[in-house]
């Protein structure tokens, strides 16, 4: 008799497409999450709280453009964007000499 070799997707399936954990945070509250940060960084850690906004607001409208987004995923996305380009300006304008923005 052969040893078996394939034959243990019968005993143990696997859903096609999502074989990760459901355990983590769903898209609603990954929305959610950065739009507070994408909030958050206007006044402090701009460059800091603005990536990760941008990218809790695309895990939250679930990796694709396309469909009906959810509202806070997508303000999440674009203020982080926002916020990220402000903080670059500002550290751009830091390291000027002479000081200021203008």
């Amino acid at each position: 008799m052969m040893a078996g070799f394939g034959s243990t997707t019968r005993r143990h399936p696997r859903s096609r497409g999502r074989n990760w954990s459901r355990s983590g945070p769903d898209r609603a509250a990954l929305g959610i999450i950065g739009l507070i940060c994408a909030i958050t960084g206007f006044f402090v850690l701009g460059i800091v709280l603005g990536p990760i906004a941008i990218v809790c607001g695309w895990l939250g409208m679930g990796r694709r453009w396309n469909g009906a987004q959810p509202v806070p995923a997508l303000a999440a996305l674009v203020l982080g964007a926002i916020d990220t380009v402000l903080a670059v300006v500002r550290l751009a304008g830091a390291t000027v000499p002479g000081g200021g923005m203008w």
